[in-house]
């Protein structure tokens, strides 16, 4: 149970890391940047709410609530996948792509954590 909390928690931090990472490198006008902090933070608040229910689902050994779990935090391996291309687009965006391949090892092994059956 904690296994999978933690890895879920640094799949957060990894998020969190990467809007950061991606922002410092913002290449125009109509991205997410650090000129305009209010709709960074709002950015930053989207992904702590929308890793809430992973957090939550952690706590329980139940198989339905762990598939469940495992399915959404698919989605999120995917969008630490999407960045990895993306990183390419932004000028001196090695650091973004960098941070998204951490994002996705740390994600797909929170995928394979949540989905292990443990023997008691």
């Amino acid at each position: 149970m904690l296994k999978r909390f933690f890895l879920v928690l640094l799949t957060l931090i990894m998020a969190v890391a990467s809007m950061i990472v991606a922002a410092k490198d913002s290449p125009g006008d109509n991205v997410i940047s650090f000129d305009e902090p209010y709709i960074l933070m709002l950015s930053i608040g989207v992904i702590v709410f929308l890793f809430i229910p992973p957090l939550a689902m952690s706590f329980f050994d139940n198989s339905v609530i762990r598939i469940i779990s495992g399915i959404y935090q698919c989605l999120i391996v995917l969008t630490f996948l999407g960045l990895i291309p993306i990183g390419f687009l932004i000028p001196n965006g090695v650091l973004t792509i960098i941070v998204a391949i951490l994002g996705a090892a740390v994600s797909i092994s929170s995928v394979v954590v949540t989905f292990m059956i443990e023997k008691m």
